[in-house]
């Protein structure tokens, strides 16, 4: 992410260049009044301007995210004519010479292959119109040429020339930030699938299982616990939003344990403290859930004798606490280094490091597990969750019918 800052601010700063060129052509002796000097208020207004046209470009190129830039862009170079292009056609044209479009079109194929920019000018029969001169310059991501900034003037002129290189090698960055978005939402989409694979065949067989033990001696519970597992695996395998709620995590939790039980009886106690003003937070889908489940692999299943699971919740300012804690056989913190590190992947070791790398990915690397363990001390994991947190928000509860 350094690497994409750097460039972002690499980008900037031939937009303050920008904006103090134009501010010294406007430059008068006196200061505006409240915004300091003619050159502060011009680097202001570009980067006011830049900043209105860059979230549209986040989404990536497109007829939609071009048109809603076109015009801050164009303003940023006041040219008369600005459009942008992807490698097949004009996405969009801002200003006057609409009836240039084709004429520009053909004209890309050189800078479209080899992503150097050009300038070339414009054969017109109207004797009126105002646009007599093309700059082309290249928008690429990853060395890859997605489409061009094509700026139009009355006569050719050298500065122009440069700063829509300039303006190009800016939009380039926001297209690339775009891209990295694409590319982080297509890595969480395929972390939850690889975790739902892990979680579903231990899960599911042993389920069924204890709901098939019940069907002659109790067909009541066998009902209640097929329940319990439908409204399970309806919430593991919902299709849609990234993140949900404590509350609703909690809600699957609920019917896992439930399963768990019946599967192990008295063997297993849990204690439950959940403060109510945490259960709204947002947070990764399918993120407590594996700590759960690896607590039960971990603390039931690797000792002979009952085990204790407490699961908390607590309000800590701009924060959720949450905090899984077992008494069962714990794990030697050499291995878990190793699970964390992606370098083993034991059968008891279900979502750690996937849920490891999603919070640290949605939150930051201060917001990975924390978790305390040892041979036969049993394991506490601890996450903090941000109550608020730019773009994460919950796809809404899923209703039970």
């Amino acid at each position: 992410m350094s690497g994409f800052l750097a460039g972002l601010c690499v980008a900037i700063l031939p937009l303050l260049a920008t904006g103090f060129w134009l501010g010294r052509r406007t430059a008068r002796p006196q200061a505006l009044g409240g915004l300091g000097t003619p050159v502060e208020h011009a680097t202001f207004e570009t980067l006011h301007t830049a900043s209105l046209a860059a979230p549209p470009l986040r989404a990536g190129l497109t007829e939609e995210t071009a048109r809603k830039s076109a015009r801050r862009l164009r303003t940023l170079l006041g040219t008369d004519a600005l459009c942008l292009t992807d490698q097949k056609q004009v996405l969009v044209w801002d200003g006057v010479g609409g009836h240039h479009r084709t004429e520009i079109m053909e004209r890309l194929a050189g800078p479209l292959e080899t992503g150097r920019g050009e300038a070339f000018p414009l054969t017109c029969d109207a004797p009126d119109c105002p646009v007599r001169w093309a700059v082309v310059a290249p928008l690429t991501v990853d060395d890859r040429v997605h489409g061009t900034l094509v700026a139009c003037a009355p006569r050719e002129s050298a500065v122009l020339v440069r700063a829509a290189g300039e303006v190009a090698r800016w939009v380039s960055v926001q297209l690339e930030l775009a891209d990295l978005d694409q590319s982080r939402t297509r890595l969480i989409e395929a972390e939850i699938k690889a975790l739902r694979a892990q979680i579903s065949p231990h899960f599911i067989f042993n389920s069924l299982a204890v709901i098939a033990s019940f069907v002659r001696t109790d067909p009541e519970r066998a009902r209640e616990l097929l329940l319990e597992f439908a409204d399970f695996t309806r919430y593991s395998f919902r299709r849609h939003g990234d993140f949900t709620t404590l509350a609703d995590e909690l809600h699957a939790i609920d019917h896992y344990l439930a399963l768990v039980r019946a599967r192990f009886g008295d063997r297993l106690s849990v204690t439950l403290q959940i403060a109510p003003e945490v259960l709204p937070v947002a947070l990764p889908f399918l993120c407590l859930q594996p700590l759960v489940e690896n607590a039960i692999k971990h603390g039931l299943e690797g000792k002979a004798d009952k085990c204790h699971l407490q699961i908390t919740a607590q309000d800590a300012g701009a924060e959720a606490l949450v905090v899984i804690e077992d008494d069962g056989a714990g794990m030697d913190p050499v291995l878990l280094r190793r699970i964390l590190a992606g370098e083993v992947s034991p059968s008891g070791g279900i979502g750690l490091s996937n849920v490891d790398d999603r919070l640290r990915q949605v939150y930051g690397d201060s917001y990975g597990l924390v978790i305390e363990t040892a041979p036969g001390a049993g394991m506490k994991i601890t996450t903090r969750l941000p109550k608020y947190q730019p773009g994460v928000h919950s796809a809404g509860r899923l209703s039970d019918g």
